[in-house]
Parts: structure tokens; sequence; C-alpha cells
């Protein structure tokens, strides 16, 4: 790549630099512990980004909503949690569920074991790092570390869970039994609030998990060290999720941001809770009643990690040809496809072919009148 020139950065040789970053293996957790004070150059992000970059105004009063599911069995109860569920997804395509069936002790082990990796001496973390996405264990600074424009003050732990079964002894054993543990609990979750979505969209109960939507499962333990320059760089940039669904579990350190009609909003913690999201999969599979929506993490100012644990849920049973699209039930002359089918090599293509962004595959597939 050729060099770079910033106005208040200098000349610089960008890949050459990330490169150089990436073969130290030592990650942002390395850097922030060494005790810089200035980011390297290949975090500083452009002035655009930079320019909105805070914490929501103190005077909005407008929260993600927050779900409660413990009647979620009661057929007294269970339409008004659909009811919920369902205007959650269509209105801001994030929320919190709280009484979920996991219990809180859990909740803190599974953060508790993702946050022993990433404090452990640099050299052991550094077995765990290298590039290998789609599959096994990989632990790296930024997935798309060579696709991007600028990287983000964030290390993570991949494991792919399924559908290709994980062997147990692959995954760093400082973490072990609290990840394998966890994608249990966090499918259970999945699986509990695709039912909700399901029958949000007047289907059939269980028939999403015939679709086999929760089936494909990467769980990511994510890491955002104290960054000495919190203006000059992001956590993790503006973007959506490409998958079917998204369960999240973070500690007490603030950073995510949701944006809901062009403002960007802090997603306070909730005690007990976990976080949903809709991925633009599920947006194009139900032919745009539910909402994908941008998130962002701001660069970590506090000196305790901020630490999230997120699992992505997709489909592994495509259909004949295989091609996906919107649901042909939820189609009608009244309500025509608005997306156009597509490929899994197209969604492949479309993920690792440039950074982490915003809606690029749903904008691709939507039909232009």
């Amino acid at each position: 790549m050729a060099a770079k020139i910033d106005a208040t950065l200098g000349s610089y040789d960008r890949m050459k630099e990330v490169k150089e970053f990436d073969e130290s293996k030592m990650g942002v957790k390395g850097l922030s512990d060494s005790g810089i004070m200035t980011i390297p150059h290949i975090f500083v992000h452009d002035p655009q980004t930079l320019s909105d970059l805070k914490p929501s105004s103190k005077n909005t009063t407008t929260a993600i909503p927050t779900i409660d599911l413990s009647h979620i069995n009661s057929p007294a109860h269970r339409h008004k949690i659909v009811d919920q569920v369902k205007s959650a997804a269509k209105t801001f395509g994030f929320f919190h569920v709280i009484n979920h069936g996991v219990p809180v002790s859990v909740l803190d082990e599974t953060v508790n074991t993702v946050k022993a990796f990433h404090e452990q001496p640099h050299e052991d973390r550094a077995k765990y790092y290298k590039r290998n996405e789609g599959k096994g264990v990989m632990y790296a600074t930024n997935t798309d570390l060579y696709r991007t424009s600028a990287a983000s003050w964030c290390d993570s732990l991949q494991a792919w869970m399924a559908p290709e079964r994980l062997k147990a002894e692959e995954i760093p054993e400082v973490c072990r039994e609290g990840v394998v543990a966890w994608d249990l609990h966090a499918t259970m979750v999945a699986d509990d609030v695709l039912e909700l979505l399901s029958e949000g969209l007047g289907l059939e109960r269980r028939r999403f998990k015939e679709l086999t939507f929760s089936e494909q499962r990467l769980l990511v333990g994510h890491c955002y060290p104290y960054c000495p320059q919190p203006d000059r760089t992001v956590g993790i940039k503006a973007h959506t999720d490409g998958s079917i669904l998204t369960v999240l579990l973070r500690n007490h350190v603030p950073g995510l941001q949701v944006k809901h009609e062009k403002e960007w909003l802090d997603v306070e913690p909730v005690p007990g809770g976990l976080i949903i999201n809709v991925g633009d999969m599920l947006q194009i599979i139900s032919n745009g009643e539910y909402k994908s929506v941008e998130h962002r993490v701001l660069a970590n100012s506090w000196k305790e990690a901020r630490i999230s644990i997120v699992i992505f849920f997709s489909l592994t049973k495509w259909r004949e040809g295989g091609y996906y699209g919107p649901l042909p039930e939820l189609l009608s002359p009244e309500k025509p496809p608005i997306y156009r089918d597509f490929t899994e090599q197209e969604l492949q293509e479309n993920f690792y072919s440039k950074g982490l962004d915003s809606k690029s595959l749903v904008d691709k597939l939507t039909i232009k009148n």
C-alpha cells in the first residue's frame, strides 16, 4: 500500500506499520499495559468519524427497551411479550432482556473468564494470536485490521462454536469452561427470543428454529483496554451486524452506543440483563419488518478494561440452489419483496472484502423501484 499523508500525522507507510504491529502479537492490551501516552498512527481515525464521539446528551430520556421474559411461557402474558419484542425489533433493533433464565452468577463468571484470558501475560495470549477467520479459535486486534483505513482500540478472542463442533481443547484453558458454558446459555436465550420474533411476524413459534437461524454460532470475547487518547480513535467503529441475531453480555464499563433517529444513545448496563440486537440478515429475511441498526463502542477512557462477550447467530440451511432472501410466507401483492435473494458467497464476499461497515449488504440487496 502506498504511503498515506495526514495533515496531523505527517507521511507514513500505513501497511508497514500495520504489519509490524500485527507481527508483534501484543494487541492493544499490550500497548495499553506498556504505558504509552500517544496511540500509534494506525489507530487514528478521520476527523469526520471523530467529530461526534461523545456520550449522549444527559437531557435525553430515550433508552433502548427492557423486556421481562419471566412469564414467557404463560398463556396470559406471552402475547404481550411478543408484542414488546416485535415493537423493539422494529423501532430500535436493540433491547435488553431480563429474567431470561440465566443466573447472575453465570453472567459474572462468563465476564470474569473472558477477562482472565485478556489479562494473561503477553506471551500466553500471543500463542493464540493469528488470523484464520471462519473456523476454530482466533485471538487478534481487529478482524479487519488489513482491510480498514483506521484500526480500532479493541482485542478479540473468537471461537467458532458451530456448525462444526469446536473441540474444547482448542479453546484457551483459562477461559475454556466459561466459553463452552456460555455458548449453551446464550443459545437457549437466543432460541427463546427467536420464537418471540417468529410469532411477532405471524409465523409459528418454532419456524425460525426449523430454518436453522441459530445453528451457526460465533462467540467473540472483546477487550477494550484503557486508551490514552480516546478522542482520537474508537473501540469499534459504527457498524451493523451481518448475522440473524446477536446476544451480548458486558461488564459495567460504559462505551456502547446505538443510533436511534439520527441520535447516538448510550446503552447503560441493566443489572442481570442481556442485550439483543437484530442483524442485517434478519432485516432482509423479515422483508424489513425488523431493523438492524448502527452501533459503535467509544474508546475506553476508564483505567479498567471494558469486557463484552457477543454471540452472533446465523442460519446453516440455505435454500435449494444456495439462495436466501425474504421469507415467501411474509410476501403478498400488498407486501412485495423489498430485497432480492442472495447467495452465501455474496454474503461472505461482502464481509471479507472490506472493513467493518453499516448496512452495505442491505443496501446492496435492496430492490430499486
